[in-house]
């Protein structure tokens, strides 16, 4: 424990575990637990903070944890879900890059964080996924694990999830944090799970070199280098007249480049559901959001062009109607870092490799091939710019006319555009980060929002999970910067107790609850497919200002809406 210490003293001394290394404040062969070396290798990959609930198969580490933490070298957010957990640190990494871990046990904790780790896997997170696994010896039953006579079962679950390694040999920490550190670093990350049996947690580790710890992994950016892909990308653009860039999360960072060849190719962009404020929204070849919860405008760029180009996205239901949205396209050009999501379309041409890169080099590609069709004055784009303006007056006539008599508040209320717009317009003036939960307040959430820069807005439509985003307003006092989370009143009930661990770590933020006592997303499904609603609504009213009055540090507002049913301050 005195040695522990003493690391922990000297890597706080000289910035790094690797500088106290070389400066001689501590030997690099040293007698360590495999809890600590977890701590220390995830410490030299900047993953330092951990999300989660400590339980049978994780107090080891949390000893661990507890003394790095007295140091402030690594900090422990203990919640009171395992799913909130997985989802603020996909937020965490959402809105910042920063790869963090949730700690959990095997058992039920394990089984809600695995769970919310489709979140991070659906939308290219990397987390670290570390459960207290049983013991290695079999010597019966272990509490909380999966109650079969076969070995090795929750890896076996994880894997299916994303890459997982289990610690049998404990002399393999250093095989599992390199193969954690690539699986959470690629472009395109997924949640690593680290599975640490308790009675290995606590094996010393006898001289061993901390040297060997591997460090984080980020992939180089990768450049297509075969010239005949370009020329082909040329060659269809030459004679396309319609022509539509639709965009991923991929295209972060591209703003610039799909501007400048939008520009050159007289093409109209559209955005998917997560990808909003890579390009303005007021840029007038902006058409808003495509597919199958689309805008006007952006479904007719889709449906209308001749030739796509595709940045950064892969080919799903909401994105582009299950296959069904390029109906007169001809030939697509796919720009994306895997060959599997660059080659789904047939008549494609793919470019692999990393988009601002490939963009720059088939940019100038274009431009020695003296193709330039920029033409403000062009029927595509006067067609665009009629279906947009059209767009903006049919959302406009709902702004306007914010009220309905609604059957369940037996009263005239705000309709859930008016409402969701009054509060994406407060949180564009005071800076706050959007974000939507999943169902119908996301749906409106993507087509009414205006954003004109990357980060305005987090919308999970890669798994649409249901709570996503009132736990990730934990991240708030993380980043130190406000967040909204716009929550329908069913995804607030799947993890209502943020109101006590936002107050813990000093969220800051609003929760605004859409309260219709409904999923409303699927009532209307339901009404489209069948012409009858089942089982998608409730008669139980819910005191929401009690519940968040009843935690303290939490201020409640009730607002006269149908969809709005509670404003949570949290501090």
């Amino acid at each position: 424990m005195n040695a522990r210490y003493t690391r922990a003293r000297a890597i706080v001394q000289h910035g790094s575990l690797d500088n106290a290394i070389y400066a001689g404040a501590i030997a690099h062969y040293q007698d360590i637990t495999v809890s600590e070396a977890i701590v220390l290798g995830l410490m030299k990959q900047h993953v330092t903070k951990y999300f989660g609930i400590f339980g049978h198969g994780s107090t080891d580490i949390g000893e661990v944890l507890r003394v790095y933490e007295e140091h402030e070298l690594v900090r422990t957010y203990n919640v009171r879900h395992e799913t909130a957990a997985a989802h603020a640190a996909t937020a965490l990494g959402l809105l910042t890059g920063e790869v963090a871990a949730v700690i959990t046990s095997i058992g039920p904790g394990a089984l809600h964080a695995c769970a919310g780790s489709l979140a991070s896997a659906s939308n290219g997170v990397g987390v670290y996924h570390i459960y207290g696994d049983e013991t290695t010896h079999d010597e019966g039953f272990n509490m909380q694990q999966i109650p079969k006579d076969e070995q090795g079962l929750f890896l076996k679950l994880c894997s299916v999830m994303g890459n997982a390694y289990a610690l049998y040999e404990p002399w393999s920490i250093t095989a599992a944090l390199k193969r954690g550190a690539v699986t959470t670093g690629m472009p395109f990350a997924q949640p690593f799970f680290l599975l640490a049996p308790m009675n290995v947690q606590p094996a010393v580790l006898k001289n061993f070199n901390l040297l060997q710890l591997p460090s984080a992994y980020r992939y180089p950016a990768s450049v297509c280098a075969d010239d005949e892909v370009f020329r082909k990308a040329t060659d269809i653009v030459r004679n396309a007249q319609r022509i539509t860039i639709k965009l991923g999360n991929g295209a972060r960072g591209c703003g610039k480049e799909i501007m400048e060849v939008a520009e050159l190719l007289d093409a109209a962009i559209v955005s998917g559901p997560s990808s909003t404020g890579i390009v303005p929204y007021s840029h007038p070849r902006y058409m808003s959001v495509g597919g199958s919860k689309g805008s006007l405008c952006g479904n007719y760029a889709m449906n209308e062009a001749d030739t796509v180009i595709v940045i950064g996205a892969r080919a799903v239901c909401q994105w582009d109607c299950s296959g069904t949205a390029w109906k007169n396209a001809r030939a697509i050009i796919n720009f994306n870092t895997s060959a599997d999501h660059a080659f789904h379309y047939n008549r494609s041409v793919s470019i692999v490799g990393d988009a601002r890169e490939n963009l720059r080099r088939w940019i100038a590609h274009v431009r020695d091939h003296s193709i330039n069709k920029s033409n403000n004055a062009s029927q595509w784009l006067a067609a665009l710019k009629e279906k947009k303006a059209g767009w903006q007056s049919f959302k406009q006539k709902r702004f306007d006319n914010p009220v309905l008599y609604d059957e369940v508040w037996k009263r005239e209320v705000l309709t859930q555009p008016a409402a969701i717009k009054t509060v994406c317009d407060f949180a564009d003036t005071h800076n706050y980060i959007k974000v939507f939960d999943a169902g119908d307040v996301q749906a409106n959430g993507f087509q009414i929002v205006e954003d004109e820069h990357e980060g305005q807005t987090i919308t999970e439509t890669g798994a649409s999970y249901m709570g996503f985003a009132s736990s990730s307003v934990l991240v708030s006092g993380i980043i130190q910067k406000p967040m909204i989370a716009f929550c329908g009143d069913g995804s607030f009930m799947m993890n209502p107790q943020i109101l006590i661990d936002g107050v813990q770590h000093g969220a800051h933020g609003i929760i605004v609850i859409f309260d219709n006592r409904r999923m409303a997303a699927i009532t209307g499904l339901q009404y489209a497919q069948y012409g009858n609603e089942y089982k998608t609504s409730d008669s139980v009213e819910v005191d929401y200002i009690a519940m968040a009055h009843a935690v303290d540090g939490v201020r409640a507002f009730f607002a006269q809406a149908w969809v709005v049913g509670v404003r949570l301050f949290m501090y």
